[in-house]
């Protein structure tokens, strides 16, 4: 002690004023969630776009799922206003600053049509998902790409390659091997599946159009507004009590849909769309697992054609699409 009392005195220091270094943070001394912050700003745009994409895929799927256990009592509608509700109140706290902005809209009755469109779909989709098997739902929701050919000739009046329109007519040949009309499998759940298909690709059509003067936000809200009143009608008349057990899963599916939803926009985001495009499609190979591990579910050789000519078909035009816009 004596000889660093002398040392310090040769510098003309007092002890009092000699201090250790400062340490260095360490990612040992942080919390859970800095460290989780610090991990993921040290990956690539495309690395956490596909974290992103593949956790909301999965959360989508275990949504679905969890619905798909439920439906066995609860009706389709009830499934929906849950979903639909819970994810309502999500946004809320998005105007929290400006309670009135959703009131200011330019075009009510165009969100009116979009939350039309989009209620229809999302009941095809619950209907669906409770009346097939798990993994053919998913692919029949994947059908979306396929209509915006026909959509684009008849609404948009777009120049449509003899390639595509070819495509697209292989892509419906898997919805038709998954309906088998005119055989005794004959299966009108996977028509239903289709329409959902539909109604998705018209609502992508509409966004784009609400797009060009309205905030992002305010076409949330309105969604989910719309979604909420049209699901809540029908709702009523078919209700069934959810027991003490049910009602958390409730809201379970809620929540998993709001956020696999959020997740998916923003791994898009962050990432090269082209590459995370076809990522998305694994919800299939999930409800495949999940279908076969929960519920005993294997799909069959025509289930497996279908699927595999849908996802084909939906793969190749949404990249041709984004290779379009990006020469353009």
């Amino acid at each position: 002690m004596a000889l660093r009392r002398a040392r310090a005195g040769a510098y003309g220091l007092e002890m009092s004023d000699t201090k250790a270094p400062p340490k260095e943070d360490s990612p040992r001394g942080l919390g859970p969630t800095a460290w989780f912050e610090l991990w993921f700003e040290s990956l690539s745009p495309n690395a956490r776009g596909v974290a992103l994409v593949s956790t909301g895929s999965l959360m989508l799927v275990i949504m679905a799922a969890v619905a798909k256990f439920l439906g066995s009592r609860l009706p389709a509608f009830e499934l929906l206003l849950f979903r639909s509700g819970v994810g309502f109140l999500f946004l809320l706290p998005l105007f929290r600053k400006d309670l009135l902005e959703p009131f200011r809209t330019k075009r009510p009755g165009m969100h009116l049509l979009r939350g039309m469109l989009g209620s229809a779909g999302n009941f095809c989709f619950f209907w669906t998902i409770t009346h097939m098997l798990l993994a053919d739902s998913m692919a029949l929701q994947f059908s979306r790409p396929l209509w915006t050919i026909p959509l684009a000739l008849m609404f948009l009046s777009e120049v449509v390659g003899t390639r595509r329109i070819v495509i697209s007519v292989i892509g419906f040949a898997g919805v038709w091997m998954y309906a088998r009309p005119f055989t005794e499998g004959f299966d009108p759940n996977a028509i239903v599946g289709a329409a959902g298909g539909l109604f998705a690709a018209l609502v992508i059509v509409s966004i784009k159009r609400l797009s060009a003067t309205e905030p992002t936000r305010v076409i949330m809200f309105y969604y989910a507004f719309w979604n909420l009143v049209f699901v809540s009608i029908p709702a009523y008349f078919v209700w069934v009590t959810p027991n003490l057990s049910e009602w958390p899963l409730l809201i379970l599916v809620g929540f998993l849909g709001i956020a696999g939803q959020g997740l998916i926009t923003r791994g898009v985001h962050y990432g090269d769309t082209t590459a995370l495009a076809p990522l998305d499609y694994t919800r299939i190979v999930y409800a495949a697992a999940i279908g076969f591990f929960m519920f005993g579910e294997v799909p069959g050789l025509w289930s497996f054609a279908g699927m595999s000519l849908i996802v084909a078909s939906s793969i190749y035009l949404v990249l041709s699409e984004k290779r379009k816009k990006k020469a353009a």
